[in-house]
């Protein structure tokens, strides 16, 4: 059996779509399945069996040996809660326990980290284990991420194998239910439909033009094939970055959505929340280097090429993968 975490969520439910692609059907899948809105998800998948995360650790037990993976995906993401027991419950301790019984009982275990671990970027954005310590997130969810990758680090006892994926900016199908946490593909998609227009945070640093922030981009059927590439791979274990690899401008990727529903661009600027605004991320983009030296060798999806298959084959539709 493998049990995915998070399996109702965005990255999550694409994770299992992948693996039962490629012919793994003993699935576990395990979120909070109260959320009506997430339910097309995993409604149509072929899983063994429903968990809610509230019950895992009773589920598991007894059944430890039969666990051939866990992928750990499930997470509290909203960057703008600003509470911090909610991040110290469902990301930190969470996450704690989840590696303990794999360690435990020798299981494996993929886990999500996250590219706000980097906080403002100054430091870099290089995976390097003796660098960690010099980040400093610049929200709880971010520092919910890094306390757990610095905490997996100093364990003595780990799983069989292990990896902690840092992920970049993560877009795609089955994030209708994110909200106002969605990527800026789905937002564009659903402003260009209602208003033919498009807006985009305009620029508070001299240094950047309107629209000329930067994000590293990766299409989330790239995620799960790294995933399904590290199921099999066994060894290596440690955090490793998850992003293309190259910086993209915000403009670059609205103008192909337009594009991708055949329409003229037409966008315009409006201040950055005052929420977010002091948090806010100019740049972004993955050192993905060790990840390609224990032999991760796949071309990643280009921008155009990823929101043009998102918009077309997905977002027009409604369709889930």
């Amino acid at each position: 059996m493998i049990i995915i975490t998070g399996a109702a969520g965005f990255i999550g439910s694409c994770i299992a779509a992948k693996f039962l692609a490629n012919g793994y059907k003993d699935l576990i899948l395990v979120d909070d399945f109260s959320r009506p809105g997430h339910a097309p998800n995993y409604s149509q998948k072929n899983y063994r069996e429903l968990v809610d995360r509230n019950r895992l650790f009773q589920w598991l037990t007894g059944k430890e040996k039969d666990i051939e993976l866990i992928i750990h995906m499930g997470a509290r993401t909203d960057t703008t809660e600003p509470s911090w027991p909610i991040f110290q419950t469902l990301n930190l301790e969470y996450s704690q326990k989840i590696w303990e019984v794999c360690s435990q009982h020798e299981i494996p275990l993929i886990y999500a980290s996250s590219a706000a671990t980097y906080g403002d970027g100054k430091q870099g954005f290089d995976d390097d284990p003796q660098k960690m310590e010099l980040y400093t997130p610049m929200n709880p969810y971010g520092n919910s991420k890094h306390l757990f990758d610095l905490w997996a680090m100093r364990q003595p006892e780990t799983p069989l194998y292990w990896y902690g994926l840092k992920f970049f900016n993560v877009y795609g199908p089955n994030e209708y239910h994110k909200n106002r946490m969605a990527s800026v593909v789905l937002h564009a998609h659903r402003q260009i439909q209602e208003t033919g227009k498009l807006k985009l945070f305009r620029s508070h640093r001299p240094d950047f033009a309107d629209g000329e922030q930067m994000r590293d981009f990766i299409y989330v059927k790239d995620v799960a094939d790294v995933i399904f590439f590290l199921t099999n791979h066994g060894k290596n274990s440690g955090i490793y970055n998850l992003g293309t690899g190259v910086a993209r401008y915000f403009n670059d990727l609205g103008k192909q959505v337009f594009v991708s529903m055949g329409k003229e661009p037409d966008i315009v600027y409006i201040d950055t929340p005052l929420d977010i605004r002091d948090t806010y991320q100019y740049f972004t983009q993955a050192n993905i280097q060790r990840l390609r030296t224990i032999g991760y060798v796949n071309k990643f999806t280009t921008l155009e090429k990823g929101v043009d298959d998102y918009v077309q084959n997905y977002l027009s539709h409604k369709k889930y993968y």
